[in-house]
């Protein structure tokens, strides 16, 4: 039997589970899973639902369509397994977190490819039997270096870009390409310590908690709508470089985390935050 997942964002009125699950059952499909959310300041309704059967989506579109306020937005998908491309600069922790929890079929995605702008994890990469493409960004702007990554990404299906620690700022023209398509892994309990050397900024803070977060990617640094967030306790004794290494664990456990959520089609994009199931 066939599953599908049911996305809706409206504004807010009385009676819309009655009338989105009537629809369902007006088309003879079954509810297996439903979250539905209310933003009462915004007047804001969301709705996630998993439900199987033969599904005419035309029809079943049209009838919800008939049920809500309009400006509603309708996503409809059947469950599948997405396809991912990763891109990489040098460290390896959340690459190779992600490599193997892909071999261990702990992750709801192929991965199509891997892209680098330096070959250093290209035999980490091989060993997984992926795709990898060095595009070296020596001798290029970053105009000329995400032209030829763009050319690459265009010759594979997927439906997510994961920056696995991806040390490259990206332009506004690549991202707005790619609109809420990026997953970044930042190292730092956002939104302290945007930037550069978040460790370094935490140990001359004297920080109590280091962090990371996982993020979609817009063109404000560091900025764009949460998806998930961790932290670990650390002391005065830490030095900068022992909070490094902490937070490395924390950084691919919560790339992880966030990557599964998107992948489930739990996550709504919601202005600059995220509404999650």
């Amino acid at each position: 039997m066939d599953r599908y997942r049911l996305l809706i964002d409206t504004s807010d009125e009385k009676g819309l589970v009655y009338h989105i699950s009537s629809a369902l059952y007006e088309c003879e499909l079954n509810i297996e899973q439903n979250s539905e959310y209310v933003d009462k300041e915004n007047n804001k309704f969301f709705m996630r639902t998993e439900f199987s059967g033969k599904v005419d989506s035309n029809r079943l579109l049209s009838k919800i369509k008939t049920k809500l306020p309009q400006g509603a937005n309708i996503k409809l998908s059947k469950v599948r397994k997405k396809h991912i491309a990763i891109l990489v600069t040098k460290e390896s922790h959340a690459f190779g977190d992600l490599l193997i929890r892909h071999e261990a079929d702990e992750l709801d995605a192929d991965i199509v490819t891997v892209i680098s702008n330096y070959d250093t994890l290209r035999p980490l990469s091989d060993k997984f039997k992926l795709n990898f493409h060095e595009i070296n960004a020596d001798s290029l702007s970053r105009e000329e270096h995400e032209k030829k990554i763009v050319e690459v990404l265009e010759t594979y299906d997927f439906d997510y870009i994961v920056l696995a620690k991806y040390m490259r700022i990206l332009t506004p023209s690549f991202v707005q390409k790619y609109h809420h398509k990026i997953i970044n892994i930042h190292h730092s309990f956002l939104p302290a310590f945007i930037g550069a050397n978040p460790y370094k900024q935490a140990h001359s803070r004297g920080v109590k908690i280091i962090g990371a977060t996982s993020h979609f990617v817009t063109n404000d640094l560091d900025e764009g709508p949460i998806i998930y967030q961790d932290v670990v306790r650390v002391n005065h004794e830490y030095s900068a470089s022992d909070m490094k290494k902490a937070g490395k664990d924390v950084e691919k456990i919560v790339l992880a985390k966030a990557l599964n959520l998107v992948l489930e089609d739990r996550v709504f994009i919601y202005g600059n935050k995220t509404v999650i199931f």
